[in-house]
């Protein structure tokens, strides 16, 4: 049984993104909206009957806390494994499942750096080319991952070649999707 919508009332000015096309909108103080998703640290709300899309670092527009800021991890955990972890923390807006799980990470490589950092090149794609979310979700991708200890660089590439399809969804986001 899916959990029921939980409303919220804006408290404050705040821009948002239209889902799916990623045009930023402002919503105004005293607006109403449900809350359909809260993962990876955003929300994904109705308000007015468009879906939005709103920043974590803006949730007390809601009155909501934002989320804590990501730990560096202090286990011996190597990097790439850190940052498959971190790419599982990114949601598509409208899908319940990580872009991991989603298959929507497609090749991500590490290069040393000079100073002992590493260059992270990401390949990712969306699962619809025409989706207006792409930019956001690279940019929330290449943020999340820049912020690890030990990456000095990273660079997304969205790429459509080859297609995504269902089959590189992972079994466990199939299952979740009821599919």
């Amino acid at each position: 049984m899916r959990a029921p919508r939980e409303t919220v009332i804006f408290r404050r000015p705040v821009m948002v993104e239209l889902v799916p096309y990623g045009n930023p909108i402002e919503l105004d103080a005293g607006m109403m909206g449900q809350i359909t998703q809260s993962l990876g640290g955003n929300f994904t709300l109705v308000v007015d009957g468009q879906m939005v899309r709103l920043k974590g670092s803006d949730a007390d527009a809601i009155g909501k806390e934002p989320p804590a800021a990501e730990q560096a991890e202090d286990d011996d955990t190597d990097l790439e494994t850190r940052i498959w972890r971190t790419l599982g923390t990114c949601y598509d807006p409208e899908i319940p499942v990580d872009i991991v799980e989603l298959g929507l990470v497609y090749s991500c490589e590490l290069t040393p750096m000079d100073d002992g950092r590493s260059q992270v090149d990401i390949q990712m794609t969306l699962t619809a080319p025409g989706c207006g979310m792409g930019e956001a979700l690279a940019n929330e991708v290449a943020d999340k991952v820049l912020a690890l200890k030990g990456v000095g660089e990273v660079k997304v590439d969205m790429v459509f070649d080859p297609p995504w399809d269902r089959s590189r969804m992972s079994e466990a986001a199939q299952l979740a999707l009821g599919m």
